[in-house]
């Protein structure tokens, strides 16, 4: 087959398009900082956890993780039409009081309260989708909210699989999100995996699984504004997402050859 010709990604000059990215830059600034916050209070205890956990105990973290992806998905809209969307604050408590709960009984404890921890992430993920004016019943969106999770940015230097905002775009139906949903689910308990390490042991695991509970919901949910807004950008501009994460890119660089952006409270 003949090579497909590069693509030719138009220039941006619209005014309040660049300061759309400026925002979304510092934004995505921000949340890395809290990604390096959280590395700092997990240290190396992922890695070596994955290394010790014995293989039944892994297969059975994957498949909490994958179903409670799935039970999300059927349950979250049900559930933002019975209840009205807490916000941030309730989303961050929510995930802080089971990572208390898991962290108290240690290892099998945290093993246990992981899917809990999924389901109240993504539910947090999808509340920002409808943040944004995105219908969250629909499956192509429920498949960018899975490549937040798995991915956790929008450029391709987050994205360790083939499921970023510059992969191919697929057309997305209840069956290709399905398959979506297996494949990444180990992904996601993986990148999850390191704050079980932080709380294998009971007491100390209990603080430790709070607050990186609440750094993880922090991360995911600007991470989630930063994927979204860039989605919306494209619908509302008609301007290919590769031509915004390209120009996303070029502000980051600039940025952080600049003093820090401020962190939010």
């Amino acid at each position: 087959m003949p090579e497909r010709p590069p693509l030719v990604l138009p220039p941006i000059s619209d005014p309040s398009v660049l300061a759309e990215i400026d925002r979304l830059a510092r934004r995505y600034l921000e949340a890395r900082g809290l990604a390096m916050d959280l590395i700092d209070r997990v240290g190396g205890g992922g890695e070596a956890l994955m290394k010790r956990m014995p293989g039944f105990m892994r297969k059975r973290l994957d498949r909490g993780v994958e179903a409670a992806l799935r039970r999300t998905f059927r349950v979250a809209s049900a559930s933002r039409g019975v209840l009205r969307d807490r916000g941030d604050w309730f989303n961050r408590m929510g995930t802080t009081a089971a990572g208390a709960v898991g962290g108290a009984a240690g290892l099998t404890g945290a093993v246990v309260e992981l899917p809990v921890t999924v389901t109240i992430l993504l539910r947090a993920i999808l509340e920002i989708a409808d943040e944004h004016g995105l219908d969250t019943r629909s499956d192509a969106v429920q498949a960018e909210a899975l490549r937040v999770f798995a991915s956790g940015g929008p450029l391709s230097e987050d994205d360790g699989t083939d499921t970023g905002l510059l992969a191919a775009r697929l057309t997305v139906s209840g069956r290709t999100l399905q398959t979506l949903i297996t494949s990444l689910a180990p992904q996601i308990a993986t990148r999850l995996l390191a704050k079980v390490g932080a709380q294998a042991v009971p007491v100390l695991g209990a603080v430790a699984g709070a607050s990186i509970n609440y750094a993880f919901a922090r991360y995911y949910q600007e991470m989630a504004r930063v994927h979204f807004g860039l989605l919306r950008l494209s619908h509302e501009t008609g301007l290919p997402r590769e031509a915004l994460i390209e120009r996303l890119q070029t502000r980051i660089e600039a940025l952080e050859s600049g003093p820090p952006p401020a962190r939010r409270a």
